[in-house]
């Protein structure tokens, strides 16, 4: 069965030619496996280069976009399927519900807030979907970084790492979502609280 796979990142056009090359790379990989690919929805930057890249291979591309940014210019407006939300946070949330598994590459503060919010959505056990940090050119190092610190200063427990996976190769987060077996923990793994 042909997997959802949401893919966040960064609508710049800005950056570095690595990143680019690494999401045509993820649209392509994600094509030639017959996954669709859920976005944000955006034209621009990283976002917009992994959705081409899918195209460009025959594949699938679900857009999730809210009302505001529906602008000639903004949106990708080849989606196959293009939902347009009220909002943000209902944006977020029907990535979340039709996706089956996520991505995160580079990106910034929007990215970076919804890599956060689907790890804290798995260690509440409102998912239990995999969730692959794309490190490409070490971008996340120091993000990974102050996850180790969580854990050594008590905020998070060391199982938490399980949360996700963290890879520099599309190659390797692709085989890690199609091997996916959920991890099972004891009943107070995620924070220690008494019942």
């Amino acid at each position: 069965m042909n997997k959802v796979i949401c893919v966040y990142s960064s609508s710049s056009g800005a950056i570095d030619p690595v990143y680019f090359d690494a999401a045509s790379v993820l649209g392509r990989e994600i094509a030639e496996k017959e996954d669709l690919f859920l976005f944000g929805g955006g034209l621009t930057g990283l976002m917009g280069a992994g959705a081409r890249a899918v195209h460009q291979h025959h594949g699938q591309v679900i857009g999730i976009i809210p009302e505001a940014l529906n602008i000639k210019g903004i949106v990708y407006d080849r989606c196959d399927e293009l939902v347009v939300t009220k909002c943000m946070r209902e944006r977020k949330a029907i990535m979340d519900e039709r996706s089956d598994a996520f991505i995160a590459l580079p990106g910034g503060y929007g990215t970076l807030e919804e890599i956060l919010e689907i790890i804290t959505l798995k260690q509440l056990r409102y998912h239990n979907k995999p969730i692959v940090i794309l490190n490409i050119n070490h971008f996340y190092d120091k993000l990974l970084e102050q996850f180790e610190t969580f854990v050594h200063q008590q905020f998070a427990k060391k199982e938490c790492n399980q949360l996700y996976f963290v890879t520099g190769d599309i190659s390797s987060a692709l085989d890690y979502i199609d091997s996916y077996v959920p991890a099972v923990f004891e009943k107070r793994w995620i924070t220690g609280v008494e019942d």
